[in-house]
């Protein structure tokens, strides 16, 4: 394997670990930092992780990142709860796995994202691209995105997570020009 595949795949790993811990955390609504390890443990094998020690490292390690940057923080009691910073980056972690439903026949409609999200959030504008392809849209202009099935659920999931309400149109279309490349790359002809 090389180097960046290795790189790759530790990316990877770190997020699943970061959204289990989140999730569990979220679940539970707080939680011992005792009570987290062995349910976040349970969930990190089946993302393939290999024995315990390096599970109780992995957990403790990224519990210990995820405290430093703000994502989790310590109750009074001593219990760990989501940080409105950590709910954020949960729903960013859920949305890149975000599946959407393909119905058995298509219904001849084009669905349109536009955004036109200012150059002073680039970074926002970055992420809402890589959002849209992880799910599977085509890029059919720079800030125009299309997909042949219903998105509307997640186009309002986009302007919830990414807050960028007015930024983001969606739109269903009838028709669009030359569509033989779009039939093609959704595998619809």
């Amino acid at each position: 394997m090389g180097i960046l595949e290795t790189e790759s795949k530790k990316r990877t790993r770190k997020n699943q670990i970061q959204k289990v811990i989140l999730a569990t955390i979220a679940t539970a609504g707080v939680l011992s930092v005792m009570a987290v390890a062995p349910n976040a443990l349970q969930a990190l094998s089946m993302f393939g992780f290999g024995k315990k020690g390096k599970y109780r490292y992995a957990v403790e390690s990224s519990r210990k990142r995820m405290l430093n940057a703000g994502l989790l923080e310590y109750t009074p009691e001593g219990f760990l709860r989501l940080t409105p910073k950590g709910e954020t980056k949960l729903r960013q972690l859920e949305t890149r796995d975000y599946k959407l439903k393909k119905p058995k026949r298509w219904d001849k409609k084009w669905r349109l994202l536009i955004f036109d999200i200012r150059q002073e959030k680039r970074s926002l504008r970055d992420k809402v691209r890589r959002t849209l392809v992880a799910i599977g849209f085509v890029r059919l202009q720079n800030s125009v995105w299309v997909y042949p099935y219903d998105c509307e659920d997640l186009a309002t999931l986009l302007k919830a997570d990414f807050k960028i309400g007015k930024e983001l149109l969606y739109l269903i279309a009838d028709k669009v020009e030359n569509d033989g490349w779009l039939k093609k790359e959704f595998n619809l002809v």
